[in-house]
């Protein structure tokens, strides 16, 4: 067996892998577990960045890939938020109570592995209004 025909059945090998994966998407269901991203919202991005597509399968593949990279930033920023100092707490209740907490400093750290950098304003405001003087208000 030379070298050429080792390479050849292995391409075959792998469009034959390809094949049965672009089928498979064909009967893809997303299921409704987090992160659940319809056809229908990834056809939308799709559409606003420029990108028109008929093609089912593809659309699925993007969605697939999406719910991959949100799972792996999610699971990152958790590693974060374990890995920072638990606050010292004197209310026995509170000690029983190890809910995590996801911060925007984790998620921000998260995704900045993944080459994502997040700026985020010093605080968060509920309405454009709000520390603002009532008497300047309009609302």
């Amino acid at each position: 067996m030379n070298h050429g025909q080792q390479s050849g059945e292995a391409k075959h090998e792998d469009d034959a892998a390809l094949t049965e994966f672009l089928a498979s998407l064909m009967d893809y269901t997303p299921t409704v577990y987090f992160p659940f991203i319809p056809d229908d919202l990834v056809e939308h991005y799709l559409a606003k960045s420029g990108f028109q597509c008929p093609d089912v399968r593809l659309i699925r593949l993007v969605a697939v890939a999406t719910q991959k990279f949100v799972a792996d930033v999610a699971s990152d920023a958790l590693q974060h938020c374990k890995a920072r100092p638990a606050p010292v707490v004197k209310d026995k209740k509170q000690q029983k109570d190890k809910r995590l907490i996801l911060t925007m400093e984790d998620l921000s750290k998260a995704l900045r592995e993944y080459g994502v950098n997040v700026k985020h304003p010093e605080y968060f405001a509920d309405s454009p209004s709000t520390g603002m003087d009532p008497a300047t208000r309009d609302e």
